[in-house]
């Protein structure tokens, strides 16, 4: 018979693997222009399915928003929902049991708390991206919350493996034979690394809401310059266009295109800070050699894949297969940063397996 903890963890993990898929399906509806594939929300043409939005004639005879049905996005829409409401059910069945089980001290309560308020919150955003015709703010914010959706139950999942014991089980030494002050010093570099690989999703997130990918058409120059003229002022304003225009539709994309380079510039030297924030990271992890250096290996692969996907995604005109595994190859350099700071640290919360 299972454990509790056991039931917590594989909860835990589904809801995880879940949470990755509909990471990478929400970056295949945004990059397919798919977005507003269902205009209202939470259903398509007010019905439950694309299916039976395609079979009221009301649908096809007075378009909501102006915008007539097209099945293949409205799918593509709907089944992201479908797979987020999914989600969202399964995270309410792991608060539930993590407050059920308490005592047993499985996962701390404020966490799975913290957890269901920030995937109300992802549904919240969800909506305002759809009713606010994708406003970058939303669509930005939407993403991000997604990936921390993601980071908080793979940190989970690290943190409730039978066999986790960290580095070091305490500030002095790795059975010995590392200083604590490596261990100090590893654990900050992974701690810039994370927060440069954060910041960088956002970048990303800003980048694709605003349809700046294009605006540098070739790598490693940019409109055949260095720096072309680009318009930081207007590349990062929240509120772009809402005053003036309440109903603007930010489908394509508002901004002019010097503001569009500034943002893909941006981006690009991101890439370039981050790039040396986690091989600095990876390679603090390899010298400590014990816990940290699988993390560290893994951590070094993906940089290397994403670095080739971002090039290769220029050269090749920005094809859809390409830009969605960028997104993919980010929320796995996530989860590896993430893996690699979790194993720099002692369990911290107190997991019995029993079954």
């Amino acid at each position: 018979m299972m454990s509790h903890s056991a039931w917590v963890r594989g909860i835990a993990v589904a809801a995880f693997s879940l949470c990755l898929g509909v990471v990478v399906l929400g970056a295949y509806v945004r990059l397919s222009d798919a977005g507003l594939g269902c205009p209202d929300w939470p259903g398509c043409y007010g019905h439950l399915t694309p299916a039976g939005a395609a079979a009221d004639e009301r649908t096809l005879s007075a378009p909501m928003a102006g915008r007539p049905l097209e099945i293949g996005k409205a799918w593509r829409e709907m089944l992201h929902r479908y797979a987020a409401g999914t989600l969202g059910a399964l995270i309410v069945c792991l608060t539930a049991l993590g407050l059920a089980w308490r005592r047993e001290r499985i996962v701390p309560a404020w966490f799975v708390i913290a957890l269901l308020a920030i995937v109300l919150l992802q549904g919240t955003l969800g909506m305002l991206t759809v009713t606010r015709l994708l406003k970058p703010l939303f669509v930005s914010l939407h993403l991000l919350f997604g990936f921390t959706t993601l980071s908080l139950l793979w940190w989970l999942v690290l943190t409730l493996r039978p066999a986790h014991r960290g580095v070091a089980s305490d500030a002095r030494t790795i059975a010995g034979a590392v200083p604590a002050r490596a261990i100090a010093a590893a654990r900050r570099l992974a701690l810039v690394g994370l927060v440069a690989i954060s910041l960088q999703i956002a970048l990303g997130g800003w980048t694709s809401s605003n349809y700046a990918a294009m605006a540098c058409p070739d790598v490693p120059t940019c409109q055949g310059r260095w720096w072309p003229q680009a318009d930081f002022r207007s590349a990062f304003m929240l509120w772009q266009g809402a005053r003036a225009n309440p109903q603007l539709n930010y489908d394509g994309g508002v901004l002019d295109n010097p503001a569009r380079v500034a943002i893909q510039l941006s981006h690009r030297l991101g890439a370039l800070v981050t790039s040396l924030a986690l091989l600095a990271t990876a390679i603090a992890g390899l010298r400590l050699r014990r816990g940290a250096s699988a993390p560290a290996v893994g951590l070094l692969l993906l940089l290397t894949l994403q670095l080739c996907i971002g090039i290769s995604m220029v050269l090749y005109g920005f094809p859809l297969w390409l830009a969605t595994a960028h997104n993919a190859g980010a929320a796995l350099l996530l989860l590896a940063t993430l893996a690699l700071n979790r194993s720099l640290w002692p369990r911290s919360v107190p997991v019995t397996f029993t079954g």
